[in-house]
């Protein structure tokens, strides 16, 4: 699912959350570590919320995001574990 079309759309909001400090830019509401907004993403992919909706549903699907809402916020965050166990699979070939 990572290989599609639009796989780099969501190659780039994966490597986006590895640093999500370096690439959005600070929310009033929350802290750092509680991952960024669909609202955020969309705005620096320039596309409807929706879309972006898509693209974050698919990786958190995947487990390679972890979704919390605050308030009547969704924030993401990267989860590293299975980042890497994904990463391998894909370094094995498979």
């Amino acid at each position: 699912m990572l290989r599609t079309p639009v796989n780099d759309t969501r190659m780039r909001i994966l490597e986006w959350l590895k640093d999500p400090a370096a690439h959005f830019p600070p929310h009033p509401d929350t802290c750092p570590t509680h991952g960024v907004t669909a609202d955020a993403v969309a705005a620096k992919l320039g596309l409807p919320r929706p879309v972006a909706d898509t693209h974050l549903a698919l990786l958190a699907a995947l487990g390679l995001l972890r979704s919390h809402r605050i308030g009547d916020q969704v924030h993401y965050r990267r989860d590293e574990v299975r980042a890497a166990e994904v990463a391998r699979i894909f370094e094995k070939g498979w």
